[in-house]
């Protein structure tokens, strides 16, 4: 189904993080990455689109210094940051596992579970192997993607006072500490989201947007809320893009997260399958588009 009113990165934009940032084969990273049918656009089709977690929304908060009475508490805001980590926490496990499929017990690659001459579909069903873990990884990789255009992380704010319209900017240019995926992959819920909470920001913040939040609730509006209309950097046109260089601070620290993520799914494949170099043989599966016969 087609998706409705923009609310993350373009189609576009996704596609060029994400190529800019896998050093795969053609059309394996155009199964990943593209535009209209890629994988890590699945999430803006619907019934995904309108779920709030999938794109990083609804963590809106301003200090009482900024906005006194601010509808928001930090740790309300704070729950729903990590509400959008866990959704991606999930699917790099689901991941982990799909790869297995790729290769044999003594590490042959399955030439029927790595073809991708006809076209995946995301529609998170059972089916080849390479379709069922590019789909887990791009549905995983899409809101860590949209955190840097729909949050405050990256950008600055513009000139003038700071408030719903106008939320501070932290201007950080490193990878978010507290979406390391793999590691939390490897804990307790209860153990990754206590670490992940201690290294969020009390200033940081992203856009409310009419979905549905991570109790199931779809906000009426976003009255007197710091709105994703005014803080996304979806596009180069957005309002909080026009700020400096807030758009290409966002796409770039879109892309060296998800080059991390990218780093960190191989290391544990290699951890978690390291009998007759199965790990090794399913990297090269995967980023291959004739696995097959290069994978030997």
């Amino acid at each position: 189904m087609p998706a409705g009113p923009a609310h993350a990165f373009t189609g576009d934009n996704h596609e060029d993080i994400t190529r800019a940032a896998l050093p795969w084969q053609p059309s394996t990273l155009t199964a990943m990455a593209g535009a209209r049918d890629g994988a890590i656009n699945a999430n803006d089709r619907r019934p995904y689109f309108d779920v709030g977690p999938l794109h990083c929304d609804n963590a809106d908060y301003l200090d009482p210094r900024n906005a006194p009475g601010y509808p928001r508490t930090r740790d309300e805001a704070t729950t729903e940051l990590l509400a959008c980590v866990r959704t991606s926490v999930a699917r790099f496990r689901s991941a982990v596992r799909a790869a297995d499929g790729l290769v044999d017990a003594d590490g042959t690659v399955r030439a029927d579970q790595s073809d991708l001459s006809s076209p995946c579909t995301w529609e998170e069903k059972p089916g080849r192997a390479k379709c069922v873990l590019i789909e887990q990884l791009g549905r995983g990789w899409h809101q860590i993607e949209d955190f840097y255009s729909h949050s405050n992380w990256s950008d600055r704010s513009a000139p003038g006072p700071v408030g719903p319209a106008n939320p501070p900017g932290l201007a950080r240019t490193d990878v978010a500490p507290f979406l390391d995926i793999r590691r939390y992959s490897a804990m307790e819920d209860a153990d990754w989201t206590r670490e992940a909470r201690e290294h969020i920001p009390a200033d940081l913040a992203t856009g409310c947007y009419p979905d549905f939040d991570s109790t199931g609730v779809k906000p009426a509006d976003c009255d007197g809320r710091v709105s994703h209309r005014d803080l996304n950097k979806d596009t180069a046109a957005s309002a909080r893009s026009k700020t400096g260089d807030n758009f290409l601070r966002a796409t770039a620290g879109a892309t060296a997260e998800i080059r991390r993520q990218w780093n960190d799914f191989k290391a544990e494949l290699l951890a978690a399958y390291p009998g007759h170099g199965r790990g090794a043989q399913m990297i090269c599966a995967l980023v291959h588009d004739d696995p097959a016969a290069v994978c030997r």
